[in-house]
């Protein structure tokens, strides 16, 4: 393994250098497939600013005490040793595409034949401001995940010493878990979903909705449909023109959303601003760039198949979503709701599933590492 300080990049004559941004779960599934069997002619290097990788299903269990952090975290550098790439532990600040090169959080640049992206999702500090302003001084994001994770321990003490008023924005599957973990985890907190102006899980089939709509109001969730516009120090204010009282605002709101410095990456975007790919997941303005972001956390790609594939001049294998996904949305105790297609369930066994399918994949993340 090695673990590089700063981004040289590779100077052996004839190789390909691939670098993979972020450790999405397509680049795990990649890392582990590279350790068995390395791409000939390359160098690759990847780029993270973390140590590990949490698993972003299993921290609503982490916030209602369930697991350890540990328990949801995957080290990079067992796993990075073990597939004998480059590690560069930094964030991507910038690409120039045309240039082939990666800025980084650091002032250097990294220079790539290939890239590909699988990041983790984002909040855009900038847009939300707009929207709700007072956010960046009051509210606590729910991403990047790594910075969440450690400030909730701080929101659970002071959660012992007084009970805490606490506003979860926004309506959306991140939104109903976390509001169900704080509910769980500070049982003497009052604690609200401020579900904008949808009902929470509207993108849910009806029958999923009204099982959501029934745990959140057993939990004693009150959940309020109307938009956050601003926040203060000890308030939510909202459309109506009424303000929540609230001592921790957790913004859950605003999707994934794509990293401010694709704007002036030279990529073909899409309407929403992430990067247009094709069938393979390939740019469709860049065919040296690959990019994951969308990818669904059960999907599995061809990624190392198609870089061999790609430099070769080879045919590629298309991405294949599935038809149906399985959606579980655990309910802060040891109890969950899941939907499949249009057929939805609930109940202690439901969350049991859960907790073995994320008890699974870490396993297995952490074998493939040793």
């Amino acid at each position: 393994m090695t673990v590089l300080s700063s981004p040289a990049a590779p100077t052996i004559s004839g190789t390909q250098h691939v670098v993979l941004l972020g450790v999405g779960l397509v680049h795990v599934q990649a890392l582990a497939q590279l350790a068995t069997k390395p791409l000939a002619g390359t160098v690759v290097t990847l780029v993270a600013p973390h140590p590990r990788q949490l698993n972003a299903g299993m921290v609503p269990g982490f916030m209602a005490g369930h697991y350890a952090l540990d328990d949801c975290a995957i080290p990079l550098e067992p796993l990075v040793q073990r597939s004998g790439i480059r590690w560069v532990q930094h964030s991507a600040v910038g690409l120039d595409v045309q240039q082939q090169t990666l800025q980084l959080d650091d002032g250097s640049t990294l220079h790539f034949d290939w890239l590909s992206i699988n990041t983790d999702p984002i909040q855009d500090r900038d847009q939300l401001e707009k929207a709700i302003p007072g956010v960046r001084e009051h509210a606590l994001f729910a991403r990047p995940i790594e910075a969440f994770a450690a400030l909730w321990p701080r929101v659970v003490e002071m959660g012992s010493s007084r009970a805490l008023r606490v506003a979860v924005i926004g309506g959306g599957s991140t939104g109903i878990e976390l509001a169900l973990a704080v509910r769980h985890r500070l049982p003497n907190a009052a604690v609200t979903l401020v579900s904008s102006s949808t009902v929470p899980g509207a993108n849910y089939p009806t029958n999923m909705r009204q099982r959501l709509h029934n745990v959140l109001k057993m939990r004693r969730v009150t959940v309020i449909q109307d938009l956050a516009v601003g926040l203060t120090a000890n308030a939510v204010q909202l459309g109506c023109g009424a303000d929540l009282a609230c001592d921790v605002p957790i913004l859950a709101t605003g999707g994934a959303q794509p990293p401010a410095w694709l704007a002036a990456s030279g990529l073909a975007l899409d309407d929403h601003g992430f990067i247009a790919v094709d069938r393979y997941l390939r740019s469709t303005s860049h065919s040296r760039v690959f990019a994951m972001d969308n990818v669904g956390t059960c999907s599995r790609h061809p990624l190392v198949q198609n870089l061999a594939a790609a430099m070769a001049g080879s045919p590629l294998q298309p991405h294949q979503p599935p038809i149906k996904s399985l959606n579980i949305l655990s309910c802060g105790d040891r109890y969950a709701v899941a939907s499949w297609g249009h057929f939805s369930a609930q109940g202690w066994w439901v969350w049991r599933l859960k907790d073995w399918m994320d008890r699974r994949f870490m396993a297995r993340s952490t074998q493939q590492q040793g």
